[in-house]
């Protein structure tokens, strides 16, 4: 039992932390709690202090929305954060649809669906086109484009206030996962997984790989749900690159202890 703890320390801590701020959540929209109040686009900590997603507030700037000192306060605070963790940390710390991914990934992997002969491949650059897509839209038609049509947004109301046909979407997104690409979503289209990428680049906090300790298991291989940024594993000891969601896969896979999260000076992703 241990063993397993031990194994799946990440996975379970993860599965805690987001679990815990739905459960904020709810209660700051539902019965007033001040611990956390709005949602994953615009919250407030404790009352006063303001968190505004960069990606959020670039599409209401472009869509003509007067961006107000609040919400600059709450981009900085968030930025800094990213600055220090990284962006995509948001992907699996505190993004619901991490959970429906993850899920399709594991499942995807016990119904041996992994093989290339069976892969539609899709480029990783197509949310990097999403992001440009998204604030046209959203400049075209003066309103936040990809919030309007937000699994990350429909997750979120569908656990705080109810599900309507949204899940519809969410259940889109685990059948396309399993059946078509492996973290499809997350991976390749998520436009806030992209623009977090670029933001995170130059983290402090990385997780770092030892080719000293490596012994070629490539069992991360099997289980990143960014695996291009494991390219230089096995052979040089490098941070792992911008695009690593912080999901703690590859070091409870690692049967030699080749990769630990680390403080990294300013380390290129």
């Amino acid at each position: 039992m241990n063993n397993f703890l031990y194994k799946h320390r990440f996975l379970l801590s993860r599965r805690i932390v987001q679990i815990a701020l739905l459960t904020i959540y709810f209660g700051g929209n539902v019965y007033g709690w001040t611990v956390l109040q709005g949602n994953l686009s615009s919250a407030l900590v404790f009352g006063f202090i303001p968190l505004s997603d960069p990606f959020a507030t670039l599409q209401m700037f472009f869509a003509g929305a007067v961006i107000t000192t609040d919400i600059l306060m709450g981009v900085a605070v968030v930025l800094f954060v990213y600055s220090v963790i990284g962006g995509r940390f948001f992907c699996s710390w505190v993004c619901p649809v991490n959970i429906i991914t993850e899920t399709a990934a594991w499942l995807r992997r016990k119904l041996n669906l992994t093989d290339k002969k069976k892969r539609v491949s899709f480029s990783r650059n197509i949310r990097y086109w999403v992001i440009v897509i998204s604030l046209g839209l959203s400049f075209f038609f003066s309103l936040a484009a990809f919030e309007m049509i937000s699994p990350i947004g429909i997750a979120f109301r569908g656990v705080v206030f109810g599900f309507g046909m949204g899940w519809l979407f969410l259940v889109a997104i685990f059948l396309f996962d399993l059946f078509s690409q492996s973290y499809g979503w997350c991976g390749h289209i998520c436009p806030l997984g992209g623009f977090n990428t670029l933001i995170g680049r130059y983290s402090i906090v990385k997780v770092v790989h030892d080719s000293d300790k490596c012994v070629h298991a490539l069992e991360c291989f099997k289980v990143c749900p960014e695996v291009e940024i494991l390219a230089k594993v096995g052979r040089e000891s490098v941070p792992i690159g911008g695009a690593c969601i912080k999901c703690g896969r590859c070091i409870e896979s690692c049967p030699s202890d080749a990769f630990q999260v680390s403080i990294v000076n300013m380390a290129k992703g």
